[in-house]
């Protein structure tokens, strides 16, 4: 008699709960956040509608399912900028994320661990980069920086990560100014600065109002990819340009030097009315075909259905933000580990169903347009 191991009875999160699907532990979450800081989470850019384009995307393509195909168990494993995934999972740098649970990334980065996740560390984290690190060093391999002010003080955190084991860089190229977040803006929401501080504690070499004041600014002097291209071959480290929606993008990302783009409209908290992530992965896909650039993708996922559904379009790995933050919302590290057993899972059963043994035999013929 065949086990099938990944429909195991669902665990137990560290409070006692149990959660059976990921809308459980999305509603857990909710219902432990305080609602101003459910707004921070869940809200978007302007009138949202990009937000809600993320979702809407999904659901815009359907399965082809083949039958009788004779596979064995699909292997989830891939690698991603050089680096082992036993997933094709990343954690976004969301910050701020003591606010969701007092061991912010610390706990994201003991989950991964154990998944076998790889963690994109944020900037501006409740936890400094280096004590992310010694909480799991092998999730926490890859460190987020933002191409803005001083170009001295982005290579001066780069070399931090580098000296920390971190072994690749991740820019988030498109919040060289906030978003206009009008929920925040109703809810007079202004976020602790304890909270987004760790990398940068007050009387350290670098105030952390010069890294970040510029995003509340309109006047700020913005970055070109020249000088980014500049301060990234200084560092020697492989790196990845987060925020690319267009196939332009895409190519001077990669002219400058970027191994791979990472497709994000910012969870739509950015710029209001831009595509979604997944309706924008096609053109960059093509733009880089030939290239060696990988591709990640993220904003809108929610479930293994999307994540499979990305990589069919074009992407080699997807990455979680507000689905592993609401995790972390919900049981801490515990929670967001159950977030990525629920979506291996999925994936198990509907690469099973579309009969794709492996994550790179995913392909945009197992999708069509609904």
């Amino acid at each position: 008699m065949t086990t099938l191991t990944h429909l195991a009875p669902a665990a137990l999160s560290s409070d006692g709960q149990e959660f059976c699907t990921l809308d459980e532990i999305y509603a857990a979450a909710k219902a432990k956040l305080d609602p101003h800081v459910w707004d921070f989470l869940e809200g978007g850019a302007g009138e949202e509608q990009t937000l809600a384009a993320n979702r809407e995307a999904f659901q815009r393509w359907t399965f082809r399912p083949r039958v009788l195909n004779g596979i064995g168990v699909p292997d989830l494993r891939t690698t991603f900028m050089g680096l082992d995934l036993a997933l094709p999972l990343l954690t976004a740098p969301f910050g701020a994320e003591g606010q969701f649970h007092p061991d912010g990334h610390l706990a994201v980065a003991r989950a991964n661990a154990a998944l076998g996740v790889v963690s994109i560390v944020p900037e501006a984290s409740t936890f400094a980069l280096e004590d992310v690190a010694a909480a799991a060093a092998r999730a926490a391999r890859i460190l987020q920086v933002h191409p803005t002010g001083d170009p001295r003080n982005v290579a001066a955190l780069i070399a931090r990560g580098a000296a920390a084991g971190y072994e690749a860089i991740c820019v988030t190229c498109d919040c060289p100014t906030a978003g206009w977040r009008e929920r925040n803006m109703r809810n007079r929401f202004e976020i602790d600065t304890t909270m987004v501080g760790g990398n940068y504690p007050p009387g350290g070499d670098v105030a952390m109002e010069e890294v970040f004041g510029q995003l509340f600014r309109r006047d700020a002097p913005l970055w070109t990819w020249d000088m980014l291209g500049e301060v990234m071959r200084e560092s020697r480290l492989p790196w990845m340009a987060k925020g690319i929606l267009t196939a332009e993008d895409a190519l001077a990302a990669a002219a400058a030097g970027a191994g791979a783009v990472l497709v994000s409209n910012h969870g739509g908290r950015q710029l209001d009315g831009a595509p979604s992530s997944l309706a924008a992965v096609v053109e960059v896909a093509d733009a880089l075909d030939g290239t060696g650039v990988q591709i990640a993708l993220d904003s809108g996922v929610r479930r293994g259905a999307d994540v499979v559904k990305a990589l069919a379009l074009g992407a080699d790995a997807v990455v979680l933000g507000r689905a592993a933050a609401l995790g972390l919302a919900a049981a801490g590290e515990r929670g967001v580990a159950r977030v990525h057993e629920l979506l291996r899972d999925e994936l198990l059963t509907i690469m099973t169903l579309t009969g794709r043994e492996r994550v790179t035999d995913i392909d945009r013929g197992l999708v069509q347009r609904a």
